[in-house]
């Protein structure tokens, strides 16, 4: 995996090693808080990442391929070694586990979702470089004129409520059937009462600007994950804003995040959750490809219901309770009161979550990798030669995997994918054929955000130099089929499918990148489940979607409205994945990349 071009053959000593490689480097940075405090253009005015902050301002200060300013400095905890004939990336000989790399804590730099000003701005859509953020609005209310049409769509023919998020810059009718964040908080929708806002990335102002009018001032609980310079930083976001209350999710183990994108939406007329892909950030919902799964309005039910009444066939309302009492807050606790008072029996997808802590036993079934385990075991079909049936993982950023495949990905993770049914069958070796779908160099290099996209990808030379294996498992994003190839994903997604790629035996969308730290390792010869993180995703299966034949139909193209439509799922992206070619690379964010420039004109140099 020899990472050519203008910067050549990278390494990392050991003194540098990242701290976080086990938690997909999503880090907070402290340090941008300064910088937001100052009000400079050098940084978005919240916390953010190392990546996200580079891609930051990268879009502020542009490097053309003429710019005698381009800078060939080795970034930090970088050093270039001479060229040796096939050995690719240099290798450290430090190969530290988490564990061990608390001492370097201080060194945590990374945090995988922070980055960009409020007044980000399209740049393919505007010559102006000043584009204002009110001309971005702008352009937002033109393109929801067609609000009746959206809400035909949520309440209509879309048996799976899955969406997409808008995307500008892409022919518009690829973004029919796409909700923006305004779509989701309209009037349209509910009434609202009062709402909370799980996510890991906030921009305060512009998040209160996304509800409508008449709805800016009703209460909104923030549940977030930031500690010391950070949580003062969001603090003082809400500062002007009465309405907003914090919920700070507690993460006792390191290098643990609150990844969590939820929405808890309280009506006059019911309750609504989504469960979603995108931070809070005017970024996340502008040109990236990304998800959400929308419930029902979940009607109030009639006083002196018993407490289990309300229930869906898939355990929803129960779970999404467990899942909301592991924060310990009393914050929440009001909200899991109003969960308990409505009916969310229409619900038909199960929720998937990760909570922080180490479990065993009976708990140890209850979040991450064990949890999907659980419910394939539980509810899915066990599928004949099911061995030959691959597993597809799509993602944005990636921890640390251990030496070899054995250590994680193609043991526990793997054996928790291919649970299927009553069977016990075990596959090892990667057996099962995996398709991991992660963006290329030349997916950023040409994308409508250009290289600043990978600012949401932080995937950093430290840890890929550690896993050079892994990457052989590697396949390009491409998304002709929803007109979003060049909108860089942010979105996750895990699913089997059959040998044709025309049968899907489950489908999920989560918040989950591939890590252990989000999806848990086994500990203490397995008796014990450790995740480092919250993370929330729901779980697509035929079964609950009244199918007995144990799989959807791929769906390509839009189908006529029907009764068949529960059987053809919309996978956001091309399948089958093509594998990388020979000279792809996977994008990694704190390298330079100076032999081509972007959609814009420009290179990149984080430093």
């Amino acid at each position: 995996m020899l990472q050519e071009g203008a910067h050549g053959k990278w390494t990392v000593s050991s003194s540098d090693e990242s701290a976080a490689e086990d938690s997909d480097s999503e880090k907070p940075c402290t340090s941008s808080v300064s910088v937001a405090a100052s009000g400079t253009a050098s940084g978005p005015q919240y916390p953010c990442s190392e990546a996200r902050k580079a891609a930051h301002k990268r879009k502020a200060s542009p490097l053309k391929l003429t710019d005698n300013s381009l800078s060939t400095e080795t970034p930090p905890a970088v050093k270039q070694r001479p060229s040796q004939e096939g050995s690719g990336w240099c290798l450290s000989s430090s190969d530290e586990e988490p564990e061990d790399e608390q001492k370097h804590a201080h060194r945590e730099t990374v945090k995988e979702e922070k980055y960009d000003a409020p007044n980000e701005h399209p740049l393919n859509l505007c010559k102006d470089d000043k584009l204002s953020e009110n001309v971005k609005e702008e352009e937002y209310n033109e393109a929801s004129s067609q609000a009746q049409d959206i809400w035909d769509l949520v309440n209509g023919g879309n048996p799976f409520r899955f969406f997409l998020t808008k995307v500008s810059g892409i022919e518009q009718s690829y973004n029919s059937g796409a909700l923006h964040i305004k779509d989701i908080l309209s009037p349209l929708f509910g009434t609202l009462i009062s709402s909370a806002q799980f996510n890991y990335c906030f921009d305060v102002g512009w998040l209160v600007r996304q509800y409508p009018q008449e709805f800016r001032k009703k209460p909104l609980l923030i549940v977030h994950g930031e500690k010391r310079e950070s949580k003062a930083e969001l603090m003082a976001q809400a500062r002007p804003y009465e309405n907003i209350s914090f919920c700070q999710a507690k993460l006792d183990i390191a290098f643990g995040t609150h990844h969590t994108k939820m929405m808890l939406l309280l009506y006059e007329e019911g309750l609504r959750v989504v469960i979603h892909t995108s931070n809070l950030i005017a970024e996340d919902w502008h040109q990236k490809t990304q998800g959400m799964w929308l419930s029902p309005l979940y009607p109030r039910l009639p006083k002196g219901a018993s407490g289990s009444a309300g229930e869906s066939a898939t355990n929803f309302k129960s779970d999404l309770i467990s899942y909301l009492s592991a924060y310990s807050s009393p914050a929440l606790k009001e909200w899991i009161n109003l969960i308990q008072e409505h009916d969310l029996s229409e619900t038909r997808v199960y929720l998937l979550g990760s909570t922080p802590g180490r479990y065993q036993g009976n708990d140890k079934e209850k979040w991450g990798h064990l949890r999907l385990r659980k419910l394939l075991k539980e509810h899915a079909l066990s599928i004949p030669a099911q061995e030959s049936w691959p597993l597809v993982g799509q993602f944005s950023s990636i921890g640390s995997m251990g030496a070899d495949g054995s250590k994680w990905l193609c043991s526990e993770f793997q054996e928790s994918l291919v649970a299927a049914g009553s069977s016990v069958t075990t596959f090892r070796k990667c057996d099962v054929p995996i398709h991991l779908v992660y963006p290329t160099v030349n997916n950023v290099r040409q994308s409508l955000e250009g290289y600043p996209a990978g600012g949401s990808l932080p995937y950093s030379i430290q840890t890929a130099q550690k896993q050079l294996w892994l990457h052989s498992y590697f396949h390009k994003w491409s998304a002709e089929v929803t007109g979003r190839t060049h909108a860089i994903p942010h979105i996750k997604t895990y699913m089997r499918l059959s040998p044709d790629f025309q049968k899907i035996a489950w489908f999920l969308v989560t918040s989950a990148n591939l890590s252990k730290a989000a999806w848990g390792a086994l500990e203490k010869n397995g008796s014990q489940l450790m995740i480092r993180s919250y993370e929330l995703g729901v779980l697509f299966l035929p079964s609950a979607f009244g199918l007995d034949k144990g799989y959807f139909h791929v769906g390509r193209t839009k189908l006529p409205e029907g009764k068949d439509s529960a059987t053809y799922f919309p996978v956001p992206y091309d399948l089958p994945p093509e594998h990388y070619g020979s000279k792809d690379q996977p994008w990694i964010w704190n390298i330079p990349y100076t032999d081509a420039p972007d959609t814009h004109g420009n290179m990149w140099v984080p430093s």
